[in-house]
């Protein structure tokens, strides 16, 4: 399949040579692209010759000078370019089985390709993984991956993943190891699964890969009230237990749900590391706090100004934090509007699951100059939420302003808002 082109930077190369969106990439010296990959490789060089299929159907041949390592600036609909590999588990936690009819077609797609792991951190699990995969990996020396562990246990995990080949676990891993392949694992916790004396048991295998592992994400199961099987959540006494057998193993890090279940503080950014699985969840609240508090604010402002956050339910205690500073300026009013998700139930906590409609109902009564949402709501590259309404509808339906915020894990943006009303 030819590699689709959904837009292209300004500025750009792709832009100087007029691709636009319904192009298509065919061939880059004479080389089909499969994936980013490939692309990235074939694009190294000071003199290439590209081969674009317009939307039209003409194909033109472009031969272009450029620096050796500049990108040509082209945005594809994926970063796969031939069949992405399906997801074959059936695992008893999937996020996508526990989804309503009516959604986008996209939504529904469970990957389960090493490329996208390598090129986007995506998860795989490893139990499609090939020889031929494998050697690729092995060739190009690719890394790291994202791969979602869960246990150790070759029995347990067939049983989560409803796989034979997930008792493999151990053996990839070991290859990953061998090949000096770097690989961060996640464990999604189920109550009466993995957790207890199996989550002991899971990190010390682990840990037996301590040159290549470089982090493990332990994050609590989402259950939406689409479950049609009963599945336990994480409650305060498990969220307790997680963190103390956590405790005792190195690069071992619990996403903040479990802090907040537990009832304890988000810990210091000492805690994180590098903070290598943020968009795990895994210390994306301390880093947003931490960032707020590098800012010098500003005194008073030379008119009054009121602004909203509206944040997931999980956020609302970093920008409580956030916004008592803020009240401290003189003519600033800020507060805090979580959005509780009565579309997937209110297990569900995170931002970028936020629909159109739970946005408006908690907004639409509040009265503010400003709301605040983080990109993470909407598609990227657009500004549609999950349940495939626009941003227009929602300002249609509340009568607000809003501000997107670009950087998920910054107030940048909110600061300088803020300091265009300084005195």
């Amino acid at each position: 399949m030819p590699a689709k082109v959904s837009g292209v930077i300004k500025s750009s190369i792709a832009e100087e040579l007029g691709i636009a969106e319904g192009d298509s990439l065919l061939k880059i010296d004479g080389t089909t692209p499969q994936d980013m990959i490939d692309y990235n490789f074939l694009c190294k060089g000071e003199v290439i010759t590209i081969e674009i299929q317009k939307e039209n159907g003409d194909i033109e041949e472009i031969e272009l000078e450029k620096d050796y390592d500049e990108d040509l600036g082209i945005i594809f609909e994926s970063a796969v370019f031939d069949k992405v590999k399906p997801c074959l588990n059936k695992c008893i936690f999937c996020f996508v089985d526990q989804q309503p009819e009516g959604l986008r077609n996209t939504l529904y797609i469970k990957d389960d390709d090493y490329r996208l792991s390598y090129l986007q951190g995506t998860y795989i699990t490893t139990t499609n993984l090939t020889e031929k995969d494998k050697e690729r990996i092995a060739k190009l020396h690719l890394g790291p991956f994202y791969i979602s562990v869960h246990t150790t246990n070759p029995e347990l995990r067939v049983k989560m993943l409803k796989n034979p080949n997930a008792a493999k676990i151990m053996e990839n891993l070991k290859w990953f190891n061998d090949n000096d392949i770097p690989f961060h694992a996640q464990i999604v916790l189920c109550p009466g699964y993995n957790d207890g004396k199996e989550l002991e048991r899971t990190l010390k295998d682990l840990s037996k890969f301590k040159n290549n592992l470089l982090s493990v994400a332990i994050v609590p199961v989402g259950v939406t009230k689409y479950r049609k099987e009963t599945l336990k959540t994480v409650d305060k006494e498990t969220a307790i237990e997680t963190i103390n057998i956590s405790s005792k193993y190195k690069n071992v890090y619990c996403s903040d749900e479990f802090f907040l279940k537990a009832g304890y503080n988000i810990p210091a950014s000492e805690y994180y590391n590098n903070f290598s699985q943020l968009d795990d969840g895994v210390g994306s609240l301390r880093t947003l706090m931490d960032d707020f508090d590098s800012y010098k604010l500003p005194v008073s402002l030379t008119k009054p100004l009121s602004i909203a956050f509206a944040c997931s339910v999980a956020a609302k205690s970093a920008f409580e934090y956030i916004s008592e500073k803020l009240n401290k300026i003189t003519n600033l009013e800020v507060i805090v509007k979580p959005v509780i998700s009565t579309y997937w139930g209110e297990g569900v906590t995170v931002a970028g699951l936020i629909t159109s409609e739970d946005l408006i109902s908690a907004v639409k009564n509040i009265k503010t100059d400003l709301i605040i949402v983080p990109s993470i709501m909407l598609r990227p590259y657009t500004e549609l939420f999950l349940d495939g309404n626009s941003l227009d509808y929602v300002k249609e339906k509340t009568k607000h302003k809003f501000f997107v915020t670009k950087n998920n894990y910054s107030v940048c943006e909110v600061i300088d808002l803020i300091n265009n009303y300084a005195d």
